[in-house]
């Protein structure tokens, strides 16, 4: 097999092009076959929340014909990508689990659970 074998990656900004872009590479590696295991952390965990609104950018990037966030998001999932939010992120956001979408399979998990899951032949990306 060529290329890596896994994805581990930090979506650590909550800015939409970084997050959007996060979901491109990450739908795109799971698409192929690799094992991805993202980590919303930082501020992104408030785009995971159920009461999030879109920003206008979505709406740009989808009438340019590009897949939006949610398309990206549920492909992720739907593709077996595992999507982790951080508990330390969570706290620093002042966000319960609760308050977290339900239809992700999201694991309220830490860094420890982050890197135990990352391969030695894997690639971890940090945006």
């Amino acid at each position: 097999m060529s290329g890596i074998d896994k994805l581990s990656l930090v979506i650590h900004s909550g800015d939409y092009s970084r997050m959007h872009y996060a979901l491109v590479l990450a739908s795109a590696a799971a698409a192929i076959g690799k094992p991805v295991t993202i980590l919303f952390a930082g501020t992104s965990v408030q785009a995971l929340a159920k009461n999030w609104r879109l920003p206008d950018e979505d709406h740009r990037v989808k009438a340019l014909r590009v897949a939006g966030f949610e398309e990206l998001l549920t492909a992720c999932r739907d593709l077996g990508a595992r999507l982790l939010v951080c508990e330390t992120a969570l706290a620093l956001c002042e966000m319960k689990p609760a308050q977290l979408r339900t239809d992700l399979n999201l694991e309220v998990a830490g860094a420890v659970s982050f890197l135990s899951d990352a391969s030695a032949n894997g690639d971890m990306v940090f945006v």
